[in-house]
């Protein structure tokens, strides 16, 4: 038979042995929520150009959307280094970055989803999707209930040219919700097109892949976080 004493021994130990795994686990999630932190753009690239859409009602949506509190560019460190080094060779072509849109709240995403579906709410179609009905945004993926932008690692933008004091032509304006914002849409015309492989040769340079359908939108190849979706207030 086990003793009083012998039981009073085991128990002190898997006591002891709860406390070292909490205490692990504790530390694990510590740096876990450390390498998930959102950095500001400005402290690794500081003439980068932010106009971040979300924060003004110069948008699809035609609102400020939730979350946004300030015209701040975030991202996670990683992605921050590698935009910095994008910015750097883009200078060197007589251009900067110009981004709209970083590091995404699921609040915001959350605002897109009612916004898709309040039919009555069409102030921005002949702006942003004049050949797309609203009700068929969520279908064709122009709106999803989780947005790559939430994980950190995301950024929209496109190039200013640094001596006529403007951004180059695109073919379409950004967010425009249609098959021309495609990347490789001849139908923009050739030098919108030769604009659009400007910005991936960059971009591409700097490590990050682009959205084939969107040619503002890129995410770090070497995406550190693919599973967790953030929901912290840009301000």
């Amino acid at each position: 038979m086990v003793s009083l004493k012998e039981k009073a021994i085991n128990m002190h130990k898997i006591i002891f042995l709860f406390i070292i795994s909490s205490f692990s686990t504790a530390i694990a999630n510590t740096k876990k929520h450390e390498s998930l932190k959102l950095v500001d753009i400005k402290t690794y690239a500081p003439t980068i150009m932010v106009e971040m859409k979300y924060f003004t009602t110069d948008n699809f949506v035609g609102a400020v959307i939730d979350g946004y509190k300030a015209n701040k560019c975030l991202m996670l460190e990683p992605t921050a280094k590698a935009l910095a080094k994008a910015q750097s060779l883009a200078n060197e072509q007589g251009f900067s970055l110009l981004v709209h849109d970083c590091y995404r709240p699921q609040r915001g995403v959350d605002h897109f989803i009612r916004w898709s579906k309040n039919p009555k709410d069409i102030k921005t179609k002949l702006r942003y999707y004049p050949n797309i009905k609203k009700v068929n945004l969520f279908d064709l993926g122009y709106i999803a209930e989780k947005s790559g932008h939430s994980r950190g690692s995301t950024v929209d933008l496109t190039i200013f040219n640094l001596e006529t004091k403007k951004p180059l032509q695109m073919g379409t304006i950004y967010d425009f919700l249609d098959p021309l914002s495609n990347t490789e849409n001849s139908k923009v015309g050739q030098k919108a097109l030769a604009n659009r492989q400007v910005l991936v040769k960059i971009m591409d340079k700097a490590g990050f892949k682009n959205y084939s359908k969107e040619w503002w939108h890129y995410t770090l190849k070497d995406e550190p976080n693919k599973k967790v979706y953030l929901d912290q207030v840009i301000k």
